[in-house]
Order: C-alpha cells, then sequence, then structure tokens
C-alpha cells in the first residue's frame, strides 16, 4: 500500500469536528446504503449555487462533513468502488483524495477497480504528481490490475502539458516491457504529437520508425505530425517521401498532410512542387482552404513569379474561395517589389474595403519606385479622406520617402504631424531620420534628433548607432566614432558587424591598420564573425602600405575562418602582384577565382591588361582581351587606353592607331586619357603633325581637351622651340 498522507490542517480540524456530535447512521442518509443514494455532481452545483450561505464555512467542507475518516473506520458500511470514484471526482486536495483513496482500499474484502486508479491519476496529473503516479502504477501492477492504453494515453498527454517529452516517450516504451500493455497507434500519435509541442522534431521520426519496426500501422494522422516533424528541421524531402509511402500503409493523405508539405515547400522557395502538389490535392478531392492558396502566392512573389501569383488568385476566385488581406497584401508586395507598381494599384482598387496594411504596401512601393507625390495621394485621398487612421508605420515610410529625396524639412515636419493624428514616433522614425541627417553630413542636426529621441525615453539602437558611427567615419572624425562606439556596450546596445566595418574602415583610412588589425581580433574575442567586406578592407589597407606579406596572412586567415575570397578580394591582390611585375602570379590567381566560380568582371581583366602593356607584353595583353571577349565580357574604354598605352609604349604606334579606330567601330567613344596618350606619344615620337591632326580630329568629335592636355601640348611646343633655339 501507498504510505497514507496526512489530512490537511482545515480537513482535520473544521471540516470533521461536529461530526463527532452526530449519530453514525448520517452515512446512511448520504448514499452509502443500497436503499439510498445522492447524486455528487448535483451536490456540487447546488453547493457552488450556495457560495453566500457562510462566510466562514466553505461550501465544499459542509458538502464533505459526513465523510470523516475515524467515523468512516468505526462505521460497519463499506465504500464501494463506484462510490470512491465519485469521491475523487470531487475538488478534493491531493492530500485528502489520498487519505480517501487509502483508507477505502484498507477495507477488509475491498478491492480498487482501474476505474478508480484512472480517476485518482487523472488528479495526480493535472496536480503535476508525476512521482505519486510511478507509485500508484506500480501498486496496479502489484495489485494484478489489467493495464489499459487509456491510462497510459492519459498520463502521456499530462507530460506533454509540462513540457516533459522524454518521460512522455519513456512510459510508451515500458508500457509492453513493464507493464504488459500493447501500445496501438493511439498511444505513438499522442507522444508524437507532445514530442513536436515539445520542439523535439529530429526525434519524432526516430519514433515514428520504431512504430513501424513493431508492426504498428500508422494512420494519417501519424503521418501528418511525422511530417511536420520533419518539415520544422528543413527535411521537406524525406516529408515528401512519406507522402508516397502512405499508400502503403493504406493510408489516403488528407488537407493536413497536403497543407503541412505545400507550406513547407513554399517557405523552401521550392514552389514548382508545392503547385504540383495544389494541383494533386485537388484533384484528390482534399478541401484546400486560404492560407494553402496564400503560401503558395508568397512562395511564387518571393522569386518574382508575379504573373504565376496573379493567375493562382484568379483560380482561388473561380474555386470559390474569396481571397483575404494576406492574398492582396502579398501580392500587391510582390508588385511593387518587381517594379510593377501601376498593377498594384489597380488591385488596390478592386478591393472592397482596403484596410491600413494594404494602403501601407502601396505607399511604400509607390515611394520605393521614387513617385512619392503619389505616396502623398494615396496618404490623404485613400486613407485620411474614408476615415482609415494611418498607424506608426504609415508615417515611417513617408518620413524614409522624404529623407531618399534629401527633403529633410518636410520629414522633420511630418513627425510633427504625427502628434496631431494622434501617433507617437517610435524609435524606427528618429533612426531614419538620424540616417537621413547623417548620409546628408549633418552630422550637428542628427544629434539633435538623437537628444529629442532620449528625452521622450526612448534609445538609441544598434541601426542608429551604427548611422552615427559611419557618418563619423566617413567625414574622418574617427575620435569622435571611436568614443561612441566605446559607449554602445554600457547602454546596452549590441555591437554587430556593420560597426565593426565601418571602424575598421575609418581607421584603415587614416593609416591607422596596426589599430584596425586590434579592433579586429576584438571583434571576433565578441562573438562577432568578421565578413569579406572586413576582410577586403584590411586586406586592402595592406595591400596600399605594399605589405603584401601581411596580406596574405589574412586572407588566409579568411579562408580558415570559411570566408570565401570574393572578386573584390581577387582583383586587390592581382593589382598588388602586377604593381610588384609578377604578373604571371596575377595570372594565376585570375585563373583560380575562374575555378572556383567567380565570375570576373571588366575591372578584373583589366587589371591584368595593364599588368601587361607595363612590363612590355601588350601582345599577350591582346591576346588575353580576345580571350576575355570569349569569355563573353565587353572590354571598355579603360581596356583599350591600357592596350594603346602599352602598344606605344612598345614603339608599335601604328598597331595602336589601329586598335583606336577599331573600338571607335565598336561604338567605345575614347576619353580625354585615349587622346592624351596618343598625342603624347606622337610628340615623343616626333611626330607632331600627326600629333595636332589627332588633336583636331577629337575636337571635332566631341573631345574637350583637358589640363593634361594643354600640359602635353606646351611642353612639347616649349621643347621644340629651344631645341631649334639651340640649333640656330
Amino acid at each position: 500500500m501507498l504510505k497514507r498522507p496526512k489530512l490537511t490542517s482545515h480537513v482535520s480540524k473544521t471540516l470533521f469536528k461536529s461530526l463527532f456530535k452526530r449519530p453514525s447512521f448520517v452515512f446512511f442518509s448520504f448514499g452509502f446504503s443500497n436503499s439510498c443514494t445522492i447524486d455528487y455532481s448535483n451536490c456540487t452545483a447546488r453547493s457552488i449555487c450556495q457560495s453566500n450561505d457562510s462566510e466562514s464555512e466553505n461550501e465544499w467542507e459542509r458538502l464533505l462533513k459526513p465523510f470523516d475518516l475515524n467515523v468512516l473506520r468505526k462505521s460497519l458500511h463499506k465504500i464501494t468502488p463506484f462510490q470512491l470514484c465519485k469521491l475523487l471526482r470531487l475538488p478534493l486536495d491531493v492530500d485528502t483524495s489520498m487519505e480517501l483513496f487509502t483508507w477505502a482500499g484498507s477495507q477488509e474484502g475491498y478491492c480498487h477497480t482501474f476505474d478508480v486508479y484512472y480517476v485518482l491519476i487523472d488528479k495526480l496529473g493535472a496536480n503535476k504528481e508525476f512521482k505519486v503516479i510511478d507509485s500508484v502504477l506500480l501498486q496496479m501492477k502489484e495489485e494484478g490490475i489489467i493495464f489499459r492504453e487509456s491510462l497510459f494515453i492519459l498520463i502521456m498527454k499530462y507530460y506533454g502539458r509540462e513540457g516533459v517529452p522524454g518521460q512522455a516517450t519513456r512510459l510508451l516504451l515500458d508500457m509492453k516491457s513493464v507493464y504488459g500493455c500493447q501500445p496501438t497507434f493511439r498511444s505513438y500519435n499522442v507522444v508524437l504529437d507532445v514530442l513536436v509541442a515539445g520542439n523535439c522534431h529530429k526525434v519524432a521520426p526516430n519514433l515514428f520508425y520504431d512504430m513501424l519496426s513493431k508492426g504498428i500501422s500508422p494512420t494519417v494522422y501519424t503521418f501528418g505530425v511525422v511530417m511536420k516533424a520533419l518539415c520544422m528541421v528543413n527535411e521537406v524531402d524525406s516529408a515528401c517521401s512519406l507522402l508516397r509511402d502512405m499508400t502503403k500503409h493504406g493510408c489516403v493523405p488528407n488537407s493536413v498532410v497536403y497543407q503541412t508539405l505545400i507550406h513547407a515547400l513554399s517557405k523552401s522557395n521550392r514552389v514548382s512542387e508545392a503547385l504540383m502538389l495544389l494541383e494533386e490535392m485537388i484533384l484528390m478531392g482534399c478541401t484546400s482552404d486560404v492560407q494553402t492558396f496564400n503560401d503558395v502566392i508568397h512562395g511564387l512573389c518571393k522569386i518574382n513569379r508575379i504573373h504565376e501569383a496573379a493567375k493562382l488568385v484568379d483560380r482561388m476566385l473561380v474555386r470559390g474561395f474569396t481571397p483575404d488581406d494576406i492574398t492582396y497584401g502579398v501580392l500587391m508586395h510582390g508588385l511593387c517589389r518587381t517594379g510593377r507598381v501601376d498593377e498594384a494599384r489597380a488591385l488596390l482598387n478592386k478591393i472592397p474595403s482596403a484596410n491600413v496594411v494594404l494602403l501601407n504596401t502601396m505607399i511604400n512601393g509607390y515611394v520605393i519606385s521614387g513617385r512619392f507625390d503619389e505616396a502623398k495621394a494615396i496618404f490623404y485621398d485613400s486613407m485620411l479622406s474614408v476615415g482609415c487612421n494611418p498607424d506608426v508605420f504609415t508615417f515611417n515610410i513617408l518620413i524614409h520617402g522624404l529623407c531618399k529625396q534629401r527633403r529633410l524639412g518636410s520629414a522633420l515636419e511630418l513627425v510633427n504631424a504625427m502628434a496631431v493624428k494622434g501617433c507617437e514616433p517610435n524609435i524606427v522614425t528618429y533612426t531614419i531620420l538620424v540616417d537621413g541627417f547623417c548620409k546628408e553630413g549633418q552630422l550637428e542636426k542628427a544629434n539633435i534628433i538623437v537628444n529629442e529621441m532620449l528625452a521622450k525615453g526612448l534609445s538609441l539602437n544598434t541601426v542608429g548607432y551604427n548611422c552615427l558611427i559611419h557618418a563619423l567615419c566617413s567625414a574622418g572624425k574617427i575620435l569622435e566614432a571611436m568614443e561612441i562606439f566605446g559607449e554602445m556596450p554600457s547602454k546596452g546596445c549590441k555591437r554587430d558587424i556593420y560597426t565593426f566595418n565601418s571602424i575598421i574602415s575609418g581607421l584603415c583610412k587614416g593609416d591607422r591598420i596596426e589599430e584596425a588589425l586590434g579592433l579586429y581580433q576584438d571583434m571576433l574575442l565578441e562573438g562577432v564573425t568578421a565578413n569579406t567586406v572586413t576582410y577586403n578592407t584590411l586586406i586592402h589597407a595592406f595591400l596600399r602600405r605594399g605589405s603584401l606579406h601581411e596580406a596574405h596572412k589574412l586572407v588566409n586567415d579568411m579562408l580558415f575562418r570559411g570566408c570565401p575570397l570574393d572578386e573584390i578580394t581577387y582583383n586587390g591582390l592581382i593589382k598588388a602582384l602586377c604593381n610588384a611585375g609578377a604578373v604571371d602570379k596575377g595570372l594565376g590567381l585570375f585563373e583560380e577565382m575562374m575555378r572556383k566560380g567567380i565570375k570576373p568582371s571588366c575591372i578584373s581583366c583589366n587589371i591584368l591588361i595593364n599588368g601587361l602593356c607595363r612590363t612590355r607584353k601588350a601582345n599577350t595583353a591582346l591576346e588575353f582581351l580576345r580571350d576575355m571577349i570569349h569569355r563573353g565580357l565587353t572590354p571598355d574604354i579603360v581596356t583599350y587606353n591600357s592596350l594603346i598605352n602599352g602598344l606605344c609604349k612598345m614603339g608599335c604606334i601604328q598597331e595602336a592607331l589601329n586598335l583606336f579606330d577599331k573600338l571607335q567601330a565598336e561604338g567605345i567613344y575614347p576619353d580625354a586619357v585615349t587622346y592624351n596618350t596618343l598625342i603624347s606619344w606622337h610628340f615623343k615620337e616626333g611626330l607632331f603633325d600627326d600629333a595636332f591632326f589627332i588633336l583636331h580630329k577629337g575636337v571635332a568629335n566631341g573631345f574637350v581637351p583637358n589640363d593634361a592636355t594643354w600640359y602635353i601640348l606646351v611642353r612639347n611646343l616649349l621643347k621644340e622651340i629651344n631645341m631649334e633655339s639651340w640649333n640656330f
């Protein structure tokens, strides 16, 4: 027997003390004889309704006064399991319930039934007495009670509510081995539900396969729960394969199964597969809903398949579904994001009663497209005129649009107008303003905005700090930027990669590379992961200084930390090698870049062509140009200027002139560098007439001589005059 807990003081003193004055026949009147019974549920309702009868005595206490255990022990009348179940269902505390349970079990010839244990365990589970439940289960086993699955399902559900899915799984696995009760799909379904609700998504599939290995047939519900678990850990392929396995187990997919998979596929940008499943779902006769269509529409809009998304909305209407605000909002956002603002406006006009979210989407679309006047028209005509109150998001969108147009004064006026409309500016509002003034270099006004924000009890967030720090670094005020950078942790504001990158860039611009490198180390210690921008800033700073060895050390560190080199990294290294005369190594890096799938731009090719021409390898540069064109890259004027200069340096002036004529035939217009290069080399070769011919031809074609042109002309003419004077 279980150890009997003591009754609570109010039960032992208040509940029973009056009963010692009553004769024992009082029990007969309360239903412990065969001749008279009482409906305790009616007593319960009646006692609740009479809650005002006595301030000093609880209704449940008065109801339970006849059940003084001391009197019950002396009574010759036994309590039956049925009557005990009735008592245990009353809202008694656990101690009293256990006292009743223990006393009833001590009666001669009495045995607890399964129903008694079920009611008791139900009460224990509701009170989170799981250790007592384990003891009761062992007592049931000792007494030879035949276990039923419903009892374990009850306990498993209580484990789930308490958030201990591991205990629910343990009990499921112990059902057969410890308690001799064979679990069915019902038990597995409950535990699978508990595991998914408890974020144990990776465990759920393992339990499912354990179920199959034991020959327990799953249901459609089982498959649905396991698929949901797999999708939650991005195992969408495994979830989809289970869909095909359902028929092997005699299960036909239902709407929930299809909706789970369609949602996961759409979220993973696998919209074509989601569309196929939606078609299959309809063909199978499963009822779809608006949310299912919305998932696919959202997925299509994310990958810019807006036309298909719009067609799917039409299909919704044909099938009798009414698109909701989410449907229209997602489609409008997709249209605006891809620049199809007029189509979004046409869609908005079709919506019977557009809400503030849809109107905000439209306003934002106009702002992004630079059509601020039309955004303002939506605000005044479609929003205020119909009584739709703008919210803080509306104002923030408009303020952002004004800042983008550099109309900072109008932005401030709109902030002041917010209060009139009953809308208080938030941290985003002030951050937009701070960013706008910082981008214009108006740091003093940005500080005024910050002070106003602080006066209203709002704290600057990481984005706001980043705006200030970046602006200060751009203005060369690195000391002030460092001061603000240092105060961020004390203000409870976490410094992110953008914060560190701004400071590192500012330090490198000021040639304080060692400090920048030290800050890079501090950043890693703070747990902030360096990105490509961080490394490129430091690498290029060392390359500008000529410290190629230090730059290579950073490249190795970059690769060690799993940060891939990009075109900017390679271009910096290739340029440094070319400047050092190691053009062949530069070509090797170029090939490495190609092998790693990084498509070079014209800039990469121009660096190499310039390097080859500087080392008097113009013919190799011309071959590289042909290869460049073959790879699909279009040379620009910088390419041709390098080649023309390289050919002239090698004395191949005629070839340079041929290339000059070719670039004009290809529609590339020569610039001042082109003309100055040819004029200068013709002067060097003593071809004064040809030099002046090129100058006149260039002016006729729209070339405007610059300072360098006049310097070349004057220097060479003076040189010629001096030579003639000396000869004379």
